[in-house]
């Protein structure tokens, strides 16, 4: 486990907006030739921002079939989407292998539709608040039983108040996890794995658009020792994946045997 490294946040696909590299297109080619010379040998990979999740979601299913040591998460818009996610979310889980989901407070502000979701089929939530810590406090108050995985401290674009006040919600709220990426104030990253301890960070580069090297290199340099940097940079997304996992190789296997009969 010390030398396995998986990136826990990676955006591959098309997206429509056109706005920036975020919302129009994510290359796994592009991805792939920068993270393996680094050592990266996994990736949990999910859609870029964009209008039509469903097609953007079946594009990220193509690649899980297509690629081992891709895992997936179900990107998912609580607005547009509302009253279709727990469908969604159950065909994601036994037709394509999602294993966690990915929201994004650009689209819209989590819901309990999305929370209940992820509470049935045990699945982690990959939630960018953008700088929203109050969001963040009500629903992992509420939903105890799911994991919450919060990126960049809470706020990709550095807003100072709303990291330091995450940080304070990493070390109280046991449910509470985030990783790595984008985080640019490397002293505050450092004091959030002090505090909070190697258990509830992951290693995550926002990839392709961050490079994997450079922020596997910051995730590295974290105050952690062998066991410590081993669940950062691979054990933590493992273990809060490993339900949803377990769950898809045991239906396939049924259904294998039942095509045996």
């Amino acid at each position: 486990m010390s030398n396995l490294v998986i990136d826990a946040h990676v955006h591959i696909g098309t997206g429509d907006g056109l706005r920036g590299p975020w919302d129009t297109r994510a290359s796994l080619a592009t991805y792939l030739a920068r993270a393996r010379p680094a050592g990266i040998r996994g990736a949990v990979i999910m859609a870029p921002l964009t209008s039509d999740y469903p097609r953007a979601n079946a594009e990220v299913a193509r690649l899980l079939r297509q690629h081992r040591g891709l895992l997936g998460y179900l990107f998912v818009n609580a607005r547009t989407e509302a009253g279709q996610v727990g469908e969604r979310v159950a065909t994601a889980v036994l037709r394509d292998g999602f294993c966690g989901l990915k929201v994004h407070a650009h689209d819209a502000r989590i819901t309990r539709e999305v929370a209940e979701a992820a509470r049935r089929w045990h699945l982690p939530v990959l939630y960018d608040p953008a700088g929203d810590t109050a969001t963040v406090e009500m629903v992992v108050r509420s939903y105890p039983d799911v994991a919450w995985v919060v990126p960049h401290l809470s706020s990709f674009a550095d807003d100072w108040k709303a990291q330091c006040a995450f940080v304070d919600q990493l070390v109280r709220l046991p449910n509470l996890f985030t990783d790595t990426s984008g985080v640019r104030y490397f002293d505050l990253l450092e004091d959030a794995a002090r505090r909070a301890g190697p258990g509830k960070i992951l290693f995550g580069s926002d990839g392709p658009f961050l490079h994997p090297a450079v922020e596997l290199a910051k995730a590295r340099a974290l105050p952690f020792d062998a066991a410590g940097q081993a669940q950062v940079l691979a054990g933590n997304v493992l273990r809060l994946t490993a339900p949803a996992r377990s769950r898809f190789r045991a239906r396939r296997v049924a259904l294998r045997a039942g095509a045996a009969r």
